[in-house]
């Protein structure tokens, strides 16, 4: 069993690459810096990075949501410049990712932050080194998940075997949420809310709509207007163990 770490936060992984975790962690980061919580965020693992001198957009826009003023090497302790899974990217580069490396960042950003959100790369089952996976990372970490999915035909399936696969590991799931729901959604994408709501074993904690309009920080101030005047709200809220900030 791994020693305890501290702090109060979420991990935010998603069903797929490409379904909006670094918007939705962003999001949740713009909410709770404008109630006045200290965030603390961290990309552990990020490849297709063009300047591994410095973080890459996913840790960029985690810092400028958040305000977080911890060091680079804490928010982003791993970079990596082929846009592939971690691990294979570490291995390309001669680097072996360590997990407890990460568990120590993560240790350092939750004793100086009220709330850390951690974004995974990928899904649960994306490799980081060796035979781990991002869920054996979250198992260190401690932290409960919240996973991000997309509307579209085949969410159904990836959102419930995502949900299963966690359930299966004991990880605990706070709930998940919906991305990019479309202004004028198809058949599919119109009953997968309710279609999943109803299959899976985790709460439906919010649908966000499709914003193509801004750049990503002014994205994420959108969805995060509209999360928090959406009727899920107040269940996410205690979901994410942030009720105390609302």
């Amino acid at each position: 069993m791994p020693a305890e770490l501290p702090g109060r936060g979420i991990f935010i992984t998603g069903t797929d690459t490409g379904v909006g975790k670094t918007i939705i962690a962003a999001t949740l980061a713009t909410l709770l810096r404008a109630q006045g919580v200290s965030v603390g965020v961290m990309k552990p693992v990020e490849t297709g990075i063009n300047d591994l001198t410095s973080m890459g957009p996913d840790a960029r826009l985690l810092r400028a949501s958040s305000g977080c003023s911890a060091a680079d090497q804490l928010i982003a302790p791993y970079r990596f410049a082929p846009p592939v899974a971690p691990a294979l990217a570490a291995s390309k580069a001669g680097i072996k990712i360590d997990l407890q490396h990460i568990c120590d960042c993560y240790r350092q950003l939750a004793a100086s932050h009220d709330y850390v959100i951690v974004e995974g790369a990928g899904g649960l089952m994306v490799p980081l080194v060796g035979g781990l996976l991002t869920c054996d990372l979250v198992t260190l970490l401690q932290l409960p998940l919240l996973i991000v999915t997309r509307p579209t035909l085949g969410t159904i399936n990836h959102t419930l075997l995502t949900i299963f696969a966690a359930r299966t590991m004991e990880l605990p799931v706070s709930g998940f949420v919906i991305n990019r729901m479309p202004a004028t959604p198809e058949l599919a994408e119109q009953e997968a809310p309710h279609t999943l709501a109803s299959l899976a074993s985790a709460s439906l904690l919010g649908v966000l709509p499709q914003v193509d309009d801004g750049s990503p920080t002014e994205i994420t101030t959108t969805l995060a207007a509209t999360w928090r005047e959406a009727a899920t709200f107040g269940w996410a809220t205690a979901a994410l163990n942030i009720t105390p900030y609302f």
